[in-house]
């Protein structure tokens, strides 16, 4: 009982003590945190305008650590070169698939955020990524400060990157026929497709070195150098190729894409990429 009391008092005394000391307390203010609405900036409202509104899709070009690999050394984009590069995707990729697939189409199917580093985002192996997609939602673009708007080989350079990336996006929308992909080139596929050139690869049946990874790539890499490539310039590849075998597969390969368009979609695939070349001639003009 003696113990029991002690105790007793003991925690009379405490909650005394904090009666007393919450008594003598500041009173509550306002919060020291910023809670007001950023104001938007003429930047803003055009990404709203050309892109949130009628899309649905975010740009974020404002520095958000949680939106990066924080192990590589990039940067945001200098505010400068955000319109532009914006400008190019719009005119040669949304306007050419709203054009040729109806004004619906990138609305109903598409990414629903943009992300823009200004640095380069360079690999141990050597190798740049140019650009990332995650789940189907959102596009990461990379090397935005370089990209010189009036040159047709960086505008085509940066363009592969959303035309590939959207590759992926429709083909988890609609798969492609797989099965018969991974017929073609069997043996072609490797983990180690950067210590091969382009130029080797396209002697082995596939149109770019990073085809070779597997074939969902080699899918998205075929279908995407045709929509950035001219129908003369398309061909010149082709006629650059040595090996007969090489040069059928690439045909097979170009004849799953051109079908799954059509079938899956009900989109011409040249009919796209002769708008998507009319649209980049007018960007670099």
């Amino acid at each position: 009982m003696k113990i029991f009391n002690q105790y007793k008092n003991i925690v009379t005394l405490s909650a005394v003590i904090l009666l007393g000391a919450c008594s003598h307390d500041a009173p509550i203010t306002e919060s020291q945190l910023d809670l007001s609405i950023p104001q938007k900036t003429a930047l803003d409202t055009w990404i709203d305008t050309n892109y949130l509104i009628p899309y649905n899709i975010n740009v974020q070009y404002k520095w958000n650590q949680n939106a990066v690999d924080n192990n590589r050394f990039l940067f945001p984009p200098l505010q400068t070169k955000v319109q532009p590069v914006l400008e190019i995707i719009q005119k040669i990729w949304l306007d050419s698939y709203k054009t040729v697939a109806g004004p619906d189409f990138v609305k109903v199917i598409a990414p629903r955020e943009f992300v823009l580093v200004g640095g380069i985002n360079l690999n141990t192996t050597g190798t740049i990524t140019l650009g990332l997609a995650e789940g189907g939602k959102r596009i990461t673009f990379f090397n935005t400060d370089y990209i010189n708007v009036k040159d047709k080989a960086q505008v085509n350079r940066f363009i592969h990157t959303i035309q590939h990336e959207y590759i992926h996006i429709l083909n988890q929308t609609k798969p492609f026929d797989e099965k018969s992909m991974a017929l073609i080139t069997p043996s072609g596929y490797s983990s180690a497709w950067y210590n091969t050139t382009d130029a080797v690869a396209l002697e082995e049946g596939f149109l770019t070195a990073y085809a070779k990874s597997n074939i969902n790539e080699d899918f998205a890499e075929t279908a995407s150098t045709i929509l950035i490539s001219s129908k003369t310039e398309y061909a010149a590849i082709l006629a650059s190729i040595v090996s007969p075998t090489a040069l059928a597969a690439i045909k097979a390969k170009e004849a799953i894409v051109v079908k799954y368009y059509k079938d899956a979609f009900g989109i011409d695939l040249y009919a796209l990429r002769d708008e998507a070349q009319k649209n980049t001639l007018a960007v670099i003009k």
